[in-house]
C-alpha cells in the first residue's frame, strides 16, 4: 500500500509537471522536479525515480496536443564543495543559468559539523528548458547535499556513487580552498579538472596560489582559474599591439612589466594580487623569460612587490604597484610594458574600464594612435560555460600558472606525467 501511494503521488507531480510546461517560455529554465532524501542511497533511487516517473508525453499549448519529452541530457559531472549555504545558492543560480546550453549532472555538496554521527541531508532537484515552443525539452539534474559527521570528513564517498560514469568530472571549489584537507585528496582523486577562482584567495592569496600550481603533477588534473579566464581580454589587447609591424620588434627588448591595482585601507600585504600577478607571468611565459629574483614585498607601506626576469641576458624588471581605488581590492587598473629596440624605446599602457580596455604607446615620446577594446567584464556563468566548452587542458593557462608559482618560489613547478 506504501508503495502504491508513492507510486500514485509521483503520477500526480509528473502529470502536474507536465501540465505547467506548456506555460512556460522557450529559452527560460524551470524546476520540473524537487524531493528530499537523507542518504546517498536514497540519492540515486530519487535521480531514477526522476526520470521513471516522468510522462513519456505531456500536454501542448493547444495547437500540439502532444509534445515529446526529452530524456535528461548531460556533458559532464560538476561537484561544487560549497563551504556556506550562500555559496552553494550562488553556484546553483550560474549552474541553472546553463541549463540547456550546457546540461550537467550538478553535486552541490557542503560539509557540516564534523562531530557526532553521520548525517546528509539531500534535495534532489530536475530543471528543464525549452529550446523552442515545439521541441522537445532538455533536463539535467542538480542535487544539494549538507554532509556532516563522519561523512562531512570523506566527501568523496558520498561523491563517487552519485557520478555518471564515463562522464569527465569537474571539480569547482568557490571562495578559499582546502585543498590540504582530506576532503580535498579524495576529491581531487576523481576529479579531470579544478576550478578555483584565485582573485578570492585569503590574504595576498600567493600561499593557496602556489598549492594551486602543484596539483596537476600530483592529481593529473586540469586547472582553470576564473581569475585567469577574466583577462581574457587584457591578453587580447596586449597580444594584438604586438601585432603591429612597428611595434612586433619590440617583443624582444622588453625591459620592465608594472602592475597596478586596487589595494585598501588593510594596505597592499592584505590584498589578493593574484590577478596582477596572472599578468607578469602571462607575458614571461609566452616570451620564455626566466625568474632571477623572486616576488618580494616592498619595505616601505604601499611600496607593493619586485621581482626580476631574465630573457638571455637581458634583465626584465618587475613591478606591482598598489593603488587606493573604490574598486575591488585586486583589481588590475593598467598594465604598463617598457621595452628597447636598438636605440627606439617603446612605452605600452593598457588601462582598464568597465566596458574595456584603452591602449596607449609612446614611440620614442611620440604618441600612437589610442587604440579602444569594446569587452566589458564576463560574468561567472560566461567563465563556467568557457571551461565547460574548451574541454582539455589550456597549455597557455598551465604555463601562466606555473610561471605565476615560479615568481612566488623561485623554483619552477614540475609538470604532470
Amino acid at each position: 500500500m506504501v508503495e502504491a501511494g508513492r507510486a500514485g503521488a509521483a503520477g500526480t507531480e509528473a502529470q502536474e509537471a507536465a501540465r505547467a510546461v506548456a506555460t512556460r517560455v522557450p529559452g527560460t529554465p524551470f524546476l520540473r522536479w524537487s524531493s528530499r532524501t537523507h542518504s546517498v542511497a536514497g540519492v540515486q533511487a530519487e535521480l531514477a525515480r526522476i526520470w521513471a516517473s516522468m510522462a513519456h508525453d505531456a500536454p501542448g499549448d493547444g495547437k500540439d496536443p502532444e509534445r515529446r519529452i526529452a530524456a535528461r541530457s548531460s556533458v559532464m559531472n560538476l561537484v561544487v564543495v560549497a563551504g556556506r549555504g550562500e555559496t552553494a545558492e550562488r553556484a546553483a543560480a550560474v549552474v541553472h543559468a546553463l541549463t540547456g546550453r550546457h546540461p550537467s549532472r550538478t553535486l552541490i555538496v557542503t560539509p557540516a559539523d564534523p562531530d557526532g554521527p553521520s548525517w546528509l541531508d539531500a534535495q534532489v532537484q530536475a530543471h528543464c528548458v525549452l529550446p523552442t515552443r515545439d521541441s522537445p525539452e532538455t533536463c539535467a539534474e542538480l542535487v544539494f547535499m549538507t554532509v556532516g559527521g563522519e561523512s562531512g570528513q570523506h566527501l568523496s564517498a558520498c561523491v563517487a556513487p552519485l557520478l555518471i560514469h564515463d562522464l569527465p568530472v569537474t571539480l569547482w571549489w568557490p571562495g578559499e580552498p582546502r585543498f590540504e584537507s582530506r576532503q580535498a585528496t579524495g576529491l581531487l582523486t576523481m576529479a579531470d579538472r579544478i576550478l578555483v577562482d584565485g582573485s578570492s584567495f585569503a590574504g595576498d592569496g600567493l600561499a593557496r596560489l602556489t598549492t594551486l600550481a602543484s596539483l596537476p603533477a600530483a592529481f593529473h588534473v586540469a586547472v582553470a582559474d576564473f581569475a585567469m579566464l577574466r583577462q581574457s581580454r587584457w591578453r587580447e589587447a596586449i597580444a594584438s599591439s604586438f601585432d603591429l609591424p612597428t611595434l612586433q620588434p619590440f617583443l624582444g627588448g622588453i625591459r620592465r612589466i608594472a602592475v597596478e591595482y586596487t589595494a585598501h585601507d588593510g594596505g597592499p600585504r592584505m590584498t589578493n594580487i593574484v590577478r596582477p600577478l596572472y599578468h607578469v607571468a602571462w607575458l614571461a611565459s609566452r616570451l620564455g623569460l626566466e625568474v632571477v629574483e623572486p616576488l618580494e614585498p616592498g619595505t616601505e607601506p604601499w611600496s607593493g612587490y619586485r621581482a626580476l626576469l631574465r630573457q638571455g641576458r637581458r634583465h626584465v624588471a618587475v613591478e606591482l604597484r598598489p593603488i587606493e581605488s573604490p574598486a575591488a581590492g585586486g583589481t588590475t587598473l593598467e598594465v604598463e610594458i617598457k621595452a628597447r629596440q636598438g636605440s627606439a624605446n617603446l612605452d605600452l599602457r593598457v588601462t582598464g574600464h568597465a566596458d574595456g580596455l584603452t591602449v596607449a604607446a609612446m614611440l620614442d615620446n611620440e604618441p600612437m594612435t589610442e587604440r579602444e577594446f569594446l569587452a566589458p567584464r564576463r560574468r561567472e556563468t560566461d567563465l563556467l560555460a568557457e571551461t565547460i566548452e574548451d574541454g582539455g587542458e589550456d597549455h597557455i593557462s598551465s604555463g601562466a600558472l606555473e610561471m605565476a608559482a615560479a615568481l612566488v618560489t623561485g623554483h619552477p613547478r614540475p609538470r604532470a606525467a
